[in-house]
């Protein structure tokens, strides 16, 4: 069994959990609030910034330049071309520009962009390359099983067909790849560190949903701010 498919059946519970969320069915019903909406797509902005940042320094860790390419490819798409689908959203849903500048990180947020940066800093290519996985592996599952039972009309299918779309999913495969390829070469302490940056990451893209839901921000924030 490849090192991928370890990681994911090990934390299959936990992705299921993810797709179960209010947030995920509502969003396929297109029932969703566009308050709880709105607050995901301005955290999401937010996230993109710091997770193109820590692909940028998986990029200069990199084993080889073939990953160098991926991973600043990578940083490049997280932070142009996904932000020009954000500001779209901002604009459809009325969200301003001084409004979104104004938005601090939620507390969820800056707990998921805090840990990607640090682990990007402080560990080797192999950990760091973990620790980045589920955002590109777990939205593209979540993708794909929405658009299967997404409503007609949906408001959000612009989203749902981003992430179910197979320029997406053909992107996840080739991280998977060099995930696999690079744990070959792993010892067993490093594979344990690798598991345990996939794990912790995943439940931070569970609290990111469940945050976002619940419109959850830092103690003493209402909803508004």
């Amino acid at each position: 069994m490849r090192f991928s498919e370890q990681l994911w059946q090990q934390n299959l519970e936990l992705y299921q959990n993810t797709l179960a969320l209010p947030f995920n069915q509502e969003l396929a019903q297109g029932s969703l609030s566009r308050e709880a909406f709105s607050h995901y797509v301005i955290q999401d902005a937010h996230y993109l910034l710091a997770y193109g940042r820590a692909l940028a320094v998986c990029a200069a860790k990199a084993f080889d330049a073939d990953d160098v390419i991926q991973f600043a490819e990578a940083a490049k798409v997280a932070i142009v071309v996904e932000r020009s689908l954000h500001n779209g959203f901002m604009q459809d849903f009325g969200i301003s520009k001084e409004q979104f500048e104004n938005t601090p990180l939620t507390l969820a947020c800056h707990h998921y962009t805090s840990y990607l940066v640090a682990t990007a800093w402080s560990e080797s290519y192999p950990v760091v390359l973990a620790s980045l996985l589920p955002c590109f592996w777990i939205y593209a599952e979540v993708g794909k099983d929405i658009v299967g039972n997404s409503a007609a009309n949906n408001p959000y299918q612009a989203w749902v067909d981003t992430y179910a779309g197979e320029e997406f999913h053909t992107a996840v495969r080739n991280v998977i790849a060099t995930v696999d390829r690079v744990a070959e070469r792993c010892d067993e302490d490093t594979l344990a560190k690798m598991r345990q940056a996939y794990t912790r990451a995943a439940e931070l893209e569970w609290l990111f949903w469940d945050s976002a839901y619940a419109q959850r921000n830092w103690p003493g924030l209402d909803s508004s701010n």
